[in-house]
C-alpha cells in the first residue's frame, strides 16, 4: 500500500483501465508503448488501492470494480515529467487496436475523472506541441512590436542613404557619358 501512496503522491495523474482478458504479451506491449511518454503500466489490488487513495483523502471508490490496472504518469528515465495526454492517447490507441482493455476514468491530481474526461485528455496535443504553441502566441506580438520600433530607425537609414545613391547615379551616369565619347 506504501508504493501505490508513494506513486500516487508522485504522478501527475493515474488511468484506471479494466484489463481482463489481456495475455503477458499484450500487458508488455502496452507497457513498452507507455514508457517513453512517462507512463507505466501496473495491476493492483482494488482494496490496495482504495486505502492508499483514501489517505491521501482521494475518492475513487467508483472506479475500482472489477480487474484494475494502473498507468501512473510519472516523470522518463531522464527526469522530464511524464505527459498525461501521451499517456491517455497510447491507452486508447491500445485500446482501438484491442478491445479487451477498457479505460474505466483517472485522477488527474487527487481529482477523479470518468473515461470520457481522459479520452478528451487523449485529443489533446502533445505536451511540446502546446509549449511551443504558448511560446509562437508569446512571441508574435514581441515580434510585431520589435517591426513597430524598428520601422523609424528604417525610414531613417533610407533617408540617410538617399544622398549617397543620388550621387552614386550621378557618378555612374557621367562615367558612361565619358566612355561612351
Amino acid at each position: 500500500m506504501a508504493e501505490i501512496r508513494e506513486r500516487l503522491a508522485a504522478s501527475q495523474g493515474a488511468l484506471l483501465t479494466h484489463y481482463r482478458g489481456l495475455d503477458t504479451a499484450a500487458m508488455a506491449d502496452l507497457r513498452r508503448a507507455l514508457e517513453p511518454l512517462g507512463g507505466s503500466y501496473k495491476v493492483y489490488k482494488n482494496t490496495l488501492f482504495r486505502l492508499a487513495a483514501r489517505d491521501l483523502g482521494i475518492e475513487c471508490e467508483h472506479l475500482l470494480t472489477g480487474p484494475t490496472a494502473v498507468a501512473f504518469v510519472e516523470a522518463d528515465a531522464q527526469g522530464r515529467r511524464g505527459d498525461p495526454a501521451a499517456v491517455a492517447k497510447a491507452l486508447f490507441d491500445f485500446q482501438r487496436a484491442d478491445r479487451r482493455l477498457v479505460v474505466k476514468g483517472g485522477l488527474l491530481g487527487a481529482r477523479p475523472v470518468g473515461p470520457e474526461a481522459v479520452e478528451q485528455l487523449s485529443k489533446l496535443p502533445p505536451a511540446e506541441q502546446l509549449q511551443a504553441q504558448i511560446a509562437g502566441a508569446l512571441a508574435s506580438p514581441l515580434q510585431g512590436f520589435g517591426g513597430l520600433l524598428a520601422a523609424p530607425l528604417r525610414t531613417f537609414a533610407g533617408l540617410a542613404a538617399a544622398p549617397a545613391r543620388s550621387f552614386a547615379g550621378l557618378l555612374a551616369a557621367l562615367i558612361r557619358e565619358r566612355s561612351e565619347s
